[in-house]
């Protein structure tokens, strides 16, 4: 029997309890109120407004305008956020099927919000701190948040964005299907490296589109939204190959696999087919014009019409000119030949004093001297080195650039673009760049003399000359010599490039004709036209050489240079279209097919034939060469009736350069097109499109057939008189 003592602990002992029961009850309805309280609190917007029904309808996501190739390949983005959407029906099985697996395998049976992994959080994460828990946000939840983000509101702030998640969440799952709602998910995920979705994800890691993707090409894709850094398969592969082998076995768990295929798929490794357009950008020189060009179009396009375009945001597609074949040849060819230059040009500089001129006529501080780690410019990769800031600025002093344009004459459309050797590190587009053209500006003052009744047979001196009346000037040819004796033919001074008969030419014509050519070729006003402009002495762009060449392939005719052919929306309705301008008219047919068979023969003989007997060209070509003073610019310029190929090589500035015919243009720049052309013939569609051969009339091609020197004198009188007439083969 029990005391009392012992029953009134008792007694106590229940009342402690129902103390206790009672203070937990309070708690746990107190924590209820609080949640319907704070549910009530976000739900009428005193934390923030949430989407409306008409709002959720019209979710567009942000997406990049793209850029293509005339031949239909992707070579630039323009983007605010780098993100290209994907339609339902191109969003594979398998794709939809790892994310459900990994991310919400309640997918399709919850309304937005998962009550299982909420408790799931709540007692296996929250109150056992067990971090292999997971998340309780479900696919529509992270949705919310790669859209509107998550605010502040101090310790409150989880739980009030966990709330408007649910609630928004709970409204869009009424207004979207479930596959509606993967998509935009799928369009929306952060994938790092400032790409957003799942397509510009497979292009960048896989260079393929995401309907393309393979089972396990997916599942390393959706194994990166854990951790988009840390299992990025291409700076950290181990961890991205153990992701996506977890997701792999989630598939599995989930039956969307068999147990043999899973297996199998585990042992395959990560074939990458890394493609990032900002920085190994092919046509990256190019693409930055477009865009330059673009945001004009649209400015117009939107002033016109009261539209609202955006370039950055409206997934609009830019067709453009540019042949990716052709762009691709041409860039290799640059790269090729500049490796082997350098080379050259290095070995030439430690043995001459060029170096230590350039170091006198800099100032550099204390600290410019300081030893440290330098990341430069290799054509391979990064080069890495140990120097200081005046190591570094010599290395780039020296280093050759080259610059590639390649336009078709008959309407100016630009085919390639390659504005100097990598657009990322060395942006300055040396395609726009103002260089001494030095002879490749020849031909305009020999089309100016065929225009004004200059015959290419008729004959110039070849003897040196001081002009007193310009400072003393004597010019002379490249190779030192001349002939007193004999006058040169028209035509054989041009095909080997000779500056004395050239200047003599000049005085021949009247200085306001040369003017007027120029004028009429859209180039740099002549501020001083001096008979050194007979020899190339002013500035001028490749861009501005190139597209007058075209006038010599177009018959006399000169078109602009264009770009972008036409702009759509991302449905495809036309924006833009580019309108077929008329040609410009600056040289007759016939002074131009004289000119043209005069440039076909400095390829057969003259400082073009390296062409024929180096690199073995067979298609029917024109060119002309350029050496600047002292080998600071180096130039080459061939065409055909369809096809304009401009070159320039030379350093960024005119202070370090070759001291010998290694920095010529038939030993600089005449290669790279060389290689160009060699490529082009071993593509039969390429070929047949663009190395066509010229309609020249005979009586045109037979005008130059007379003897490239006639001698001067009663000698050469009696040759003229009885002697055979010499035909130049």
């Amino acid at each position: 029997m029990k005391t009392l003592k012992e029953k009134l602990l008792q007694l106590k002992e229940k009342k402690n309890v129902f103390i206790l029961l009672k203070y937990i009850t309070g708690l746990i309805l107190f924590g209820f109120l609080s949640i319907i309280l704070l549910f009530s609190l976000v739900y009428f917007e005193v934390f923030g407004k949430l989407p409306n029904k008409q709002e959720l309808t019209s979710i567009i996501n942000e997406e990049s305008s793209l850029i293509y190739s005339s031949d239909n390949v992707i070579i630039g983005k323009i983007f605010a956020e780098n993100r290209t959407n994907l339609k339902l029906e191109q969003i594979p099985h398998h794709l939809k099927e790892a994310l459900i697996a990994t991310e919400d395998k309640r997918f399709y049976s919850h309304n937005g919000y998962d009550g299982q992994s909420y408790a799931r959080v709540f007692f296996k994460s929250i109150l056992m701190r067990d971090a292999s828990g997971g998340g309780g946000s479900t696919i529509t939840q992270q949705l919310i948040k790669n859209l509107y983000g998550r605010q502040y509101h101090g310790f409150l702030s989880m739980p009030i964005n966990k709330i408007k998640e649910l609630i928004i969440a709970r409204r869009m799952e009424r207004l979207y299907s479930k596959d509606e709602i993967l998509q935009l998910y799928l369009n929306s995920v952060p994938f790092g490296e400032n790409i957003f979705g799942i397509e510009s994800a497979a292009n960048r890691f896989f260079n393929k589109s995401a309907g393309e993707l393979k089972t396990e090409e997916s599942a390393v894709l959706v194994g990166m939204l854990k951790a988009n850094t840390y299992y990025n398969p291409r700076l950290h592969p181990k961890n991205a190959i153990q992701r996506r082998n977890t997701v792999l076995q989630l598939m599995n768990n989930e039956t969307y696999l068999s147990n043999q295929i899973t297996d199998s798929l585990k042992k395959l490794p990560i074939n990458l087919n890394y493609k990032n357009l900002t920085i190994n950008a092919t046509a990256g020189y190019f693409t930055y014009q477009v865009k330059k060009k673009a945001s004009e179009f649209i400015k117009t396009v939107n002033e016109t019409l009261s539209s609202n375009y955006n370039l950055e945001t409206d997934g609009l597609k830019i067709h453009t000119t540019l042949n990716y074949d052709i762009q691709k040849i041409a860039e290799k060819s640059a790269k090729k030949q500049l490796i082997i230059k350098q080379q050259q040009l290095d070995k030439e500089l430690q043995s001459n004093i060029l170096k230590r001129k350039w170091l006198k006529k800099q100032q550099f501080t204390e600290k410019d001297k300081q030893k440290r780690s330098l990341k430069l410019f290799n054509w391979d990769s990064t080069k890495t080195i140990t120097g200081n800031k005046i190591d570094s600025l010599w290395y780039y002093e020296k280093m050759l650039n080259a610059s590639v344009l390649v336009t078709n004459p008959k309407n100016g459309a630009v085919l390639s673009w390659v504005g100097g050797n990598n657009f990322t590190t060395l942006p300055f587009d040396m395609v726009l760049s103002h260089r001494q053209i030095a002879s490749a500006f020849k031909p305009f003052l020999y089309a100016t003399a065929l225009e004004n009744g200059i015959s290419p047979c008729d004959y110039f001196e070849n003897k040196e000359k001081t002009y007193s009346e310009y400072e003393n000037w004597t010019p002379k040819n490249a190779d030192k010599t001349s002939t007193p004796d004999k006058k040169i033919a028209l035509w054989y001074a041009l095909i080997q490039s000779m500056n004395i008969p050239s200047v003599n030419l000049y005085f021949k014509l009247e200085k306001e004709l040369l003017t007027r050519t120029c004028e009429k070729l859209k180039f740099p006003e002549l501020t001083n036209n001096t008979p050194s402009i007979a020899l190339g002495a002013l500035d001028l762009s490749l861009f501005e050489a190139t597209r007058a060449y075209g006038t010599f392939a177009n018959n006399g005719k000169m078109n602009d240079l264009y770009m972008i052919t036409k702009i759509t929306d991302k449905d495809g309705e036309i924006i833009y279209e580019s309108k077929e301008t008329k040609s410009e008219k600056i040289f007759t047919e016939k002074s131009t097919q004289t000119l043209t068979t005069i440039l076909q023969r400095a390829v057969e003989q003259g400082t073009g034939a390296a062409i024929r007997n180096r690199y073995k060209i067979k298609s029917p070509l024109a060119s002309k060469t350029g050496t600047a003073q002292d080998y600071t610019n180096a130039w080459f310029i061939a065409y055909t009736p369809n096809i304009v190929f401009g070159t320039w090589v030379g350093t960024s500035k005119n202070d370090v350069h070759f001291n010998s015919g290694n920095g010529s243009g038939s030993s600089l720049a005449l290669p790279i097109v060389a290689n160009i052309l060699k490529e082009i013939e071993n593509k039969p569609e390429l070929r047949n499109k663009y190395l066509t051969s010229f309609n020249i009339p005979e009586e045109i091609s037979s005008s130059i057939d007379c003897t490239p020197y006639r001698e001067k004198g009663i000698k050469g009188f009696f040759n003229r008189l009885f002697g055979k007439k010499k035909k130049e083969n």
